[in-house]
C-alpha cells in the first residue's frame, strides 16, 4: 500500500525524496511486523 503511495506521490510530484522517505517507512514497518511476527512464535516455543 506504502510502495503504491509513493509511487504515486513521486509521479505527481517528482520528489525523489518523498518516494525514498516512503519506501523506508515501508521497510520500518515490515521490519516490526516480522519482529512481532518472531516474538509470538518464540512465545508459543516456549510453552
Amino acid at each position: 500500500m506504502i510502495k503504491k503511495i509513493a509511487w504515486e506521490t513521486f509521479k505527481n510530484t517528482g520528489d525523489i525524496n518523498a518516494f525514498i522517505e516512503l519506501k523506508q517507512i515501508e521497510d520500518i514497518e515490515k521490519g516490526i511486523e516480522n519482529s512481532d511476527f518472531k516474538s509470538k512464535t518464540e512465545e508459543e516455543n516456549n510453552k
